[in-house]
């Protein structure tokens, strides 16, 4: 999995249209291999965007937990520690 796309399911506050957006261009990168289509796939890779970003919108509204929201601040900091750790030198 892409590293650069994180969970967007149970944070506090919920996640934001743009932040769906931003995952569903970074699948369509990976997927694709492009990080900017050329002329003759621009429109079937910007389809492909607007396709999963209402795709994960449906997903995420449908998702249901019992368990507490995450608070984004704190999640980043762990990340962020975790990092430090795996990068340290």
């Amino acid at each position: 999995m892409c590293r650069n796309i994180k969970p967007l399911f149970n944070f506090e506050p919920a996640v934001t249209e743009e932040e769906i957006q931003q995952a569903a261009l970074q699948f369509v990168r990976k997927v694709s291999g492009f990080n900017q289509p050329s002329k003759a796939n621009e429109a079937a890779f910007w389809a492909a965007v607007e396709e999963i970003t209402a795709s994960t919108r449906t997903l995420l509204d449908s998702l249901e937990t019992n368990a507490p929201a995450k608070d984004r601040a704190e999640e980043a900091a762990k990340a962020r520690a975790r990092n430090a750790q795996r990068f340290a030198r």
